[in-house]
């Protein structure tokens, strides 16, 4: 969620600090969460963020990896923020990813990351039945373009199909962890699921 200037119901300690601090959203926090858990994101990498706008992710991430490294995010919105030179994004589908955009992203990636999010509509099994494809398009891409010991992040609503993803990343990767961080707003049902050590 996008940050606002103005006060609203969605207003709590964490947007204010991601304003403070200059991030576009309190999403950032997540992803700070489970990098001091974990570790997983080091100087030097390349990252692909998935549903990447307003960027709050892509900008930590670029300050983690510095300029030795690589941030690569793609959203169906465009990312408007500053970002440094060692940032690329493109406004694309990742459910209908373009071949020329395809290419241009690349592969060799360290961490794959998804963040993404469906448009909700209220109805508790179509927003979950959303995400599940949303999370499997996200774990696709990662089979496809992290380096063998590379880690996924993935962002995933608690629901019966939460049980399936998890059985998919078993194969995949040597550890696995299920972490909700502090940062989430009460009461939301996603939980973030990583897969680290890719096989």
């Amino acid at each position: 969620m996008t940050v606002s200037k103005g006060s609203n119901r969605w207003e709590d300690h964490y947007s204010q600090k991601a304003r403070k601090e200059n991030y576009p959203a309190r999403s950032v926090y997540k992803l700070q969460e489970i990098q001091q858990k974990l570790r997983l994101i080091r100087a030097g990498h390349h990252i692909l963020d998935l549903g990447c706008a307003p960027g709050a992710w892509l900008k930590y991430a670029a300050e983690l990896v510095g300029p030795s490294g690589r941030v690569v995010g793609i959203d169906l919105k465009p990312v408007t923020i500053p970002l440094p030179g060692h940032v690329q994004t493109y406004v694309a589908d990742i459910l209908n990813l373009d071949a020329t955009i395809s290419r241009a992203i690349g592969f060799d990636f360290h961490i794959v990351m998804s963040d993404m999010a469906p448009s909700t509509t209220g109805q508790k099994t179509v927003d979950s039945a959303r995400s599940f494809e949303l999370c499997e398009t996200a774990l696709h891409v990662a089979r496809e373009r992290l380096l063998s010991g590379g880690s996924f992040i993935c962002k995933i609503f608690q629901s019966e199909d939460f049980k399936a993803f998890s059985d998919q990343l078993k194969p995949l990767f040597h550890n696995q962890k299920t972490f909700k961080p502090q940062s989430c707003r009460k009461g939301s049902r996603e939980i973030y699921l990583i897969g680290y050590g890719k096989k």
